[in-house]
């Protein structure tokens, strides 16, 4: 028996998959896990458990230690299946003199961006495969994020760190409305506001100062980030280890607040946008003491070229990995996991093409009284995956977060207009009705079908028209306060091209394959 532990888990699907293909690897995942109840997925694939204050870090260790011991013992009574080990990789051990072959505890890894650092450092703690486990904690406070891309010439917004409603409204006057802004750690949009005015970023300033915890109940730094408003698309690039995967262009919901509403697999740019948002991604890990794994690099197309918006240490959320993989065939689940646990990687299956994620969002706020449709989604044309993430009798409430998604569908098609409809289509007949009314479905169904096309307007633009001209139409908010010359926005001409590291986005599948040949 060997296990794979996992720290926490998030809650919209990859921490299912996470433990699937662990199994499918012939590991044993345990999750270690303050509350099992969060998610209702381990029950029901009998997937090992350890109740462990996950926030304790010497916890952690000595839980993982005790796995490695149990193993090695010839395991004890769990409730999932016993799983023999696969062959192959070299690196880490999870007992000492051991291989990946014979090793108690193959890896330490999470699929939460809230404990990546966390499973970092415990991994190198246990000589086991890992990434900089400060590197990532330092990737995961924004404002340190900020400033270090900042001091090598990495395009960063101007940005202020506030500690008070009043510091933030000043630096918000300094910046130039319209602001953002967010919290210095999070995820998934939580926070996340534009702000036109004094008024507005006095009100949400102390809206964020005034939180104790987060989504998940942990302490949060007494710190926000108030920074420049970047206009143009957005974007996101999917790496692993230091070499690009995908391009992917990313649909936002109306604002002012900035709700990710699809994505689409591979973005339809022109081949010299691709590079250059590729390119500042590359240079944006290289500055923060990243690239082992996957990471999920934001970013806008301003008038002045890329910018990041934030880099994230982790495989992407949002069904990206899914979609990337319908269109690519590389499974980023499948290659986080092989990293992980010191195992040989898998060959890319062959993809679609083109892929797109749509989702249906909360219509308001109220008690789940019915789910239909999704036998219906999943049966239509071009569709690769649906999934309902919430469930009948829950109580929903609209937090303009990724926490209103309600439902997701991901679809190939022949370009990315197809894969785009048939997504959106299919996510069309799933219909959740709250108690508030039957028409909620159909209110849902409304906004998702505007946001989609004020994104795809705008997409549509970055490929008509090309990276230069593209983000000449973005009109970008530029930086208004000298003061911040360290941290404005750095020219396009400025990036870097290393050539050699990007990956056009029709060849992602050749160059994962070679990466992944070098672990």
């Amino acid at each position: 028996m060997t296990w794979l532990a996992f720290i926490e888990s998030n809650t919209t699907g990859t921490g299912r998959d996470f433990c699937a293909t662990a199994r499918a690897r012939g590991l044993r995942p345990v999750l270690l896990t303050r509350d099992p109840s969060r998610y209702p997925y381990v029950a029901e694939d009998a997937v090992d458990v350890r109740v462990v204050d996950t926030g304790d870090l010497s916890a952690v260790v000595e839980a993982c230690g005790a796995l490695a011991e149990e193993g090695g013992a010839g395991g004890t009574r769990a409730s999932g299946p016993d799983r023999a080990a696969v062959p192959g990789g070299s690196a880490g051990s999870g007992a000492p003199g051991g291989s990946p072959r014979d090793a108690a505890l193959a890896g330490v890894a999470s699929s939460s961006e809230y404990f990546v650092a966390t499973a970092a450092r415990v991994a190198a703690k246990l000589g086991l495969p890992a990434a900089d486990g400060d590197a990532v904690a330092r990737c995961r406070d924004k404002g340190a994020q900020r400033a270090a891309l900042a001091e090598h010439g990495v395009p960063v917004p101007v940005f202020t760190v506030a500690e008070s409603v009043d510091g933030a409204v000043r630096a918000a006057e300094e910046t130039g409305f319209p602001v953002v802004l967010k919290p210095v750690s999070g995820s998934g949009s939580v926070g996340v506001r534009l702000c036109r005015d004094a008024g507005e970023t006095r009100a949400w300033a102390g809206r964020l100062l005034d939180r104790g915890t987060d989504e998940r109940g942990n302490p949060v730094p007494g710190r926000i980030l108030v920074e420049q408003a970047v206009r143009g698309p957005e974007f996101s690039v999917e790496t692993l280890d230091d070499r690009v995967v995908a391009v992917v262009a990313k649909h936002v919901g109306p604002e002012p607040y900035f709700v990710e509403t699809g994505h689409d697999v591979p973005a339809p740019v022109p081949e010299e946008t691709a590079a250059a948002l590729a390119n500042t991604a590359l240079r944006a890990l290289a500055a923060l003491g990243l690239g082992w794994g996957a990471a999920h690099t934001e970013l806008r197309l301003s008038v002045r070229g890329p910018v990041v918006i934030e880099v994230n240490p982790r495989l992407a959320g949002g069904m990206i990995p899914v979609a990337v993989r319908a269109a690519t065939g590389v499974d980023l689940v499948d290659a986080v996991i092989a990293r992980a646990s010191g195992r040989p990687p898998a060959r890319p299956a062959t993809g679609a093409g083109h892929a797109a994620v749509r989702f249906l969002r909360t219509p308001g706020e109220g008690r789940i009284e019915a789910i239909t449709g999704l036998p219906s989604a999943r049966n239509a044309e071009g569709v690769v995956a649906a999934a309902v993430t919430t469930a009948v009798g829950r109580d929903v409430r609209v937090t303009h977060s990724f926490l209103d998604r309600l439902a997701s569908v991901v679809a190939t098609g022949r370009d990315t207009e197809e894969a785009g409809r048939r997504a959106r289509d299919a996510t069309g007949l799933i219909e959740v009705e709250l108690d508030g009314g039957a028409e909620a479905a159909e209110a849902a169904g409304a906004a998702e079908a505007t946001a989609t096309a004020e994104a795809t307007k705008a997409t549509a633009s970055a490929r008509a028209t090309g990276a230069t001209k593209s983000a000449q139409a973005a009109q970008a908010t530029a930086p208004t306060d000298t003061a911040h010359a360290a941290t404005a926005m750095q020219p396009a001409q400025n990036v870097v091209r290393p050539a050699q590291n990007v990956v056009p986005p029709a060849q992602a599948p050749r160059a994962v394959a070679a990466v992944e040949g070098d672990r």
